[in-house]
């Protein structure tokens, strides 16, 4: 069958095909199944000649059993290894060198696997996906079984046990739900469980839950519709189906009484408040009004939430209140990350006190309509790719029945009425009782909500870890599994899609401002950024932080609208406006709806020339951005990055300096200094604009006349000192007691982005550490496990960059790790291989086939152009270059730009345990700084 949407507004229609007139966005779908139970999804788009191929598996953690908990997301790492027709780690090496990308992800409900081609590795891509699905268990060995299984403990490590609050999930889960209940454990597992898996787990997992009649396959974009279905029936058809799979039943969670714990936590510097509720589970009536719910509370000036907890008492820079409902069960969750030493009672009183605001005040059906504006912008933002419809397509047919709830999602938000509202309300958090963790630094459990009770220590016992991973040795072989066909022929790419470059237009204003704009019709939206060149750099040396507080203050209301009215304007119009300030630049955004562009516009003309300079908001920005700052240090990875730059740079030095600045600068900063910069810097004369989006360029012109009689002036920037490589190699450690992981960084200086073989050495470090298949991400994650990724890159703008190798690595391998580095960075001067070389010129030229697809990647390609003055047939240019690099080209780049014997190496962990071994790595003792970069000896 073949239906499609219509979108008149903001409600969407489903309507039979041969019914539809006068849409203002329609898509359109095929749907069957094979015989083996395989739902296939096809929706063609030939707007850009990319294909996304999308598979949503029915199975995620919610699917596991208690003491075998985080198989569904180790099982997506293995998918990625090696397969009966596919070589070990080829299943990222053949998309990427055909100019593709891929990835997967596991939630609570479903796994999900894609790759996004250019349309003639399509073929390619199904071949892929066929052979993992159907051909996986004959080459799951034992050795790739247990890499992976260090690689996902890393990523716990890393994006849970090494972060401040990263806990809470955790301890909320287990006291909100009954024990056995699917979403009583994380999606990640726990470490026990992980560590003991075995490999005959892992086996029975696929054969169980990796069947064909247990997913949905998608295929969105360019492709030959008179093919595609023979193709998808060659390569899925023959798969064995498996039992049949029973969706889960929703599972809902009542509890009779409150439950208040409190836990320290050795990386939070601030107390955290984290109330949950239990609600219901996605698309019924209550989820939709829930949703709104959330919003009204807390986001939002208005919001009595955030009236009470920022603005009123200051409790807090920021609250968060929204529904989470899955496909068993919801939530509705409070979390509150107060400013130091804030007593979490108060904070908890003061939630109740909002919620009796809300109460008292109630909301408006202005203030409803004002959510639902939005929604439709978000539609189409949402739609806005391939791989964006792909998922739609294949999330509502696996978890609503049918791709159909596209639309039908999207008017259930639209009809949620004030009644529903405050239904919900009562029914859910109304006098409910609730689950609650107080957060709190070591040593300030004073700080806990009263009558909490402790929980216990979460600890990582790595002997114990280590022995269970050792226990589980077991071998087991699968025999070949019979095709009908020869499946270890790889499918022949045809012909590279022709590289089209976007229309490119430019027109100047009055005042000399320069525009740069590409039409893109397929969705009724606009993006548009006015840049003011200087940020950070024209900002007094004792005052940094002066742009980003700017930046923030322009948003805080103008001359004739208070910093409500002006939100409640931006929203109004189903828009988005933010300003944001970089090292080099302060750039106002907007995205919204065509057919609000005029009023859009008009409202960011308003922002930059009329700020309103409210003291009071002034005030709370400056708290919030100290705040910011200091929480900054409690993030061993943003440290590592943070320091590193101050080493590369040397103390004092701009480019070395964060753009939020430090508590000391910031603190200096009066509304008076935000005036002065506003005063002397903002100017016609810094200024470009950008435009993508279904607007012609005669439209966009005549708009931006507004702008005229923006006067230009001469803006003065300072020179900075001259930066130069470290004389040697020096070996630097900044200490994170308890740190169960170590962030690694090493580099140097490099050169600037307007540098002529700036271009040249991000060709030259892309088999380096520039992507998946990388020298360092190989032997640090898929040879050892010891990390989760590793990467290196050359980063810079109109200044000298940096050129840095960095990682977060198990830390009892911290040594080890650097070693790997700087064998690698020191080796790679030597040269790489012909079948290197010719990996990294295919993955950058075949990629370019998605490189111009949604507005944000067009938006990108105007900024260099604006940025850097690059001529508009720049990335042709940039093919020409790879294609003609020869392999001493190559070396000669590495040998000019990887500096070993002037290199930083840089390890935030725990120095206690980790930091007299890295002696052996022959640069004396390492030299331990604060956080702040600064000597401690």
């Amino acid at each position: 069958m073949k239906k499609r949407y219509i979108v008149f507004g903001a409600v969407a229609l489903l309507m039979v095909l041969a019914c539809s007139t006068g849409p203002n966005f329609s898509l359109d779908y095929d749907k069957y199944q094979l015989d083996n139970g395989l739902t296939v999804i096809l929706h063609h788009d030939g707007s850009d000649p990319v294909t996304a191929v999308a598979i949503q598996y029915h199975v995620g953690s919610n699917r596991e059993e208690p003491g075998k908990t985080g198989f569904a997301h180790l099982f997506e790492h293995m998918m990625f290894q090696e397969s009966q027709h596919v070589g070990q780690d080829q299943f990222f090496k053949k998309i990427q060198s055909a100019g593709g990308s891929l990835n997967g992800g596991t939630g609570n409900d479903g796994t999900t696997y894609y790759e996004v081609v250019p349309k003639n590795a399509l073929e390619m891509a199904l071949w892929l996906e066929s052979d993992r699905m159907g051909y996986l268990l004959p080459r799951m060995t034992l050795e790739a079984f247990k890499n992976q299984q260090g690689v996902v403990m890393n990523e716990k490590r890393q994006t849970t046990d090494n972060r401040p609050y990263g806990q809470t999930g955790f301890i909320i889960d287990k006291l909100l739900y009954p024990e056995g209940h699917p979403y009583s454990w994380q999606v990640i597992g726990s470490m026990e469980d992980l560590a003991g898996a075995s490999l005959r787990d892992v086996h029975a997992f696929h054969q169980k839950w990796y069947r064909p009649n247990n997913a949905t396959l998608v295929v969105a974009g360019d492709y030959n519709p008179a093919t595609i279905r023979e193709m998808i029936k060659k390569y899925f058809g023959e798969i064995e189906s498996g039992d049949p799979v029973t969706d889960l039943e929703p599972q809902r969670v009542t509890i009779d009484v409150t439950t208040r714990v409190w836990y320290e936590d050795d990386f939070a510097t601030s107390p955290e408040l984290t109330m949950v509720f239990p609600t219901v589970e996605q698309y019924t009536d209550d989820a939709y009004a829930l949703d709104m719910l959330g919003r009204l509370l807390s986001s939002g000036k208005k919001a009595p939430l955030y009236k009470v907890i920022v603005e009123e008492k200051k409790y807090a820079p920021s609250v968060s209140g929204y529904n989470s409902s899955q496909e068993i069960a919801g939530v509705f969750q409070f979390r509150i990350r107060a400013f130091p030493n804030i007593s979490l009672t108060d904070v908890e009183k003061a939630v109740f006190e909002a919620m009796d605001r809300f109460e008292k005040e109630k909301f408006s059906e202005k203030d409803l309509a004002r959510l639902k504006a939005g929604i439709e912008t978000n539609f189409y933002n949402g739609i806005s790719s391939v791989l964006g419809k792909a998922f739609q397509l294949a999330r509502y047919n696996e978890y609503a029945g049918s791709p159909d709830y596209l639309g039908k999602d999207l008017e259930r938000s639209l009809a949620v009425t004030s009644e529903d509202i405050w239904r919900v309300y009562n029914r859910y958090l109304k006098n409910k009782p609730y689950v609650e963790t107080s957060f709190v630094p070591r040593g300030q459990t004073k700080l806990a909500v009263k009558g909490s009770e402790q929980y216990p220590e979460i600890e990582d016992n790595a002997e114990k870890l280590e022995a269970l991973m050792a226990a589980n040795t077991e071998e087991i072989v699968v025999e070949d599994i019979p095709s009908s066909f020869d499946r270890s022929v790889e499918p022949p790419i045809g012909p590279d899609p022709e590289l089209k470059l976007p229309d490119i237009w430019q027109g100047r204003l009055a005042n000399d401002i320069a525009i740069y704009g590409i039409q893109h019709d397929e969705l009724p939206l606009v993006q548009f950024a006015i840049r003011l060149k200087g940020g950070m750099l024209l900002d007094e040396p004792d005052k940094i932080g002066e742009a980003s507080l700017l930046a923030d203050m322009l948003t805080e209301g103008t001359k004739t609208k208070t910093p409500v009215e002006l939100e409640e304007a931006i929203d109004d119009l189903g828009a988005r406006i933010s300003v944001s300030a970089g090292d080099e630049a302060i750039t106002l955004r907007a995205n919204c709806l065509v057919s609000r562009f005029d009023e859009v516009l008009a409202l960011a003309q308003e922002i930059l020339f009329e700020p309103r300079w409210d003291e009071k908001e002034f005030k709370r920005l400056k708290s919030q951005a100290v705040e910011s700052i200091k929480r900054s240090k409690i993030n061993p990875s943003a440290v590592a990055s943070d320091v590193f730059a101050k080493l590369v740079y040397g103390p004092g030095h701009k480019l070395a300096m964060s753009r939020l600045g430090t508590e000391k600068s910031v603190e200096k900063i009066t509304i008076d200094d935000l005036k002065r910069y506003y005063k002397t810097n903002v100017s016609a004369s810094v200024a470009d604009i950008t435009i993508a989006g279904d607007i012609s360029r005669d439209r966009a012109l005549r708009a931006f006349r507004i702008l005229n009689p923006w006067q230009a002036k001469e803006v003065r920037f300072p020179l900075l000192p001259d930066v130069h490589d470290a004389e040697k190699t020096r070996l630097y450690f900044v200490d994170f007691p308890g740190a169960r992981q170590s962030q690694i960084r090493a580099g140097h200086l490099g050169p600037a982005a307007t540098d002529p073989d700036f271009y040249r050495v991000q060709v030259m470090n892309y088999q380096l550490g520039g992507s998946f298949n990388s020298t360092l991400n190989m032997i640090l994650r898929e040879e050892k496990g010891w990390t989760y990724g590793a990467r290196s890159g050359f980063s810079g703008s109109t200044h000298p960059g940096t050129f840095m190798a960095s990682s977060g690595v198990q830390a009892q391998f911290t040594l080890e790790s650097l070693e790997i580095v700087r064998d690698a960075i020191t080796g790679y001067r030597n040269g790489i291989t012909e079948e290197q070389l010719a990996f990294t010129q295919d993955a950058l030229i075949k990629s370019n086939a998605r490189r111009f697809e949604t507005l944000g990647a067009l938006m990108g390609m105007l900024s260099d152009i604006a940025d850097y003055d690059k001529p508009f047939n720049y990335i042709k240019k940039e093919e020409d270059i790879v294609k003609n690099m020869t392999l001493e080209q190559h070396r000669e780049l590495a040998r000019e730009y990887l500096h070993p014997d002037h290199m930083i190496y840089l390890v935030v962990g725990d120095a206690s345990k980790y930091a007299r071994r890295l002696r052996q790595l022959g640069y004396g003792r390492p030299i331990m700084l604060d956080k702040d970069g600064r000597r401690k000896e």
